[in-house]
């Protein structure tokens, strides 16, 4: 067991998120792309919805370290399967993103969770249609290994969208001299 001294430090949840920020964009993916999904999931829903309030959404949701976590946790997975990292059979499960293999999706319903089942129901949409971003990186296979990250970002899109949809709900969206309606997150 580690002393006092020896004990790894423990990075503060901002400092997870910047890190998060940096590996996704290290796989091609922005905060923009994940926001236009966002725009586009609750657009008809939310009229006065702007993309400065999904980027918001976005990251609210990857200041929560569940997320940090996940996101941390299947990145590492599929760049391991990438260098060949990890052992077999897993290794040609992951590099293959074989069907019967749901853990990337298990893993991912862990960020949808913090939002409730209306994260839970945008997930299933996005999991399946693959829009924007996610079905680029879903396109990306042979070249990398995105078996986790598809499913982690249809995941952060979707609590975001639900994040909004809860907002909504309560009166707590940006109001357009950019003052927040209330204070609930």
């Amino acid at each position: 067991m580690a002393t006092a001294g020896e004990r790894q430090k423990h990075l503060s949840s901002l400092e997870l998120k910047k890190l998060v920020v940096e590996r996704l964009a290290r796989r091609g993916v922005s905060l923009e792309d994940m926001a236009a999904l966002v725009y586009f999931v609750q657009k008809k829903y939310i009229d006065r919805l702007t993309m400065e309030d999904c980027r918001s959404s976005v990251e609210h949701v990857l200041e929560k370290r569940e997320v940090q976590n996940a996101i941390l946790t299947g990145l590492s997975l599929d760049e391991m399967a990438e260098r060949g990292f990890l052992e077999e059979p897993l290794s040609s499960m992951v590099r293959s993103d074989d069907g019967l293999y749901g853990i990337d999706e298990v893993l991912a319903l862990s960020i949808v969770n913090v939002y409730g089942s209306i994260g839970l129901t945008n997930f299933g949409y996005l999991d399946k249609m693959k829009p924007g971003i996610i079905g680029q990186v879903n396109d990306r296979k042979g070249k990398k290994v995105n078996t986790f990250l598809d499913d982690l970002l249809a995941a952060v899109v979707a609590a975001a969208a639900a994040r909004l949809a809860h907002r909504d709900r309560d009166g707590c969206l940006l109001l357009d001299d950019g003052a927040a309606a209330c204070s609930l997150d």
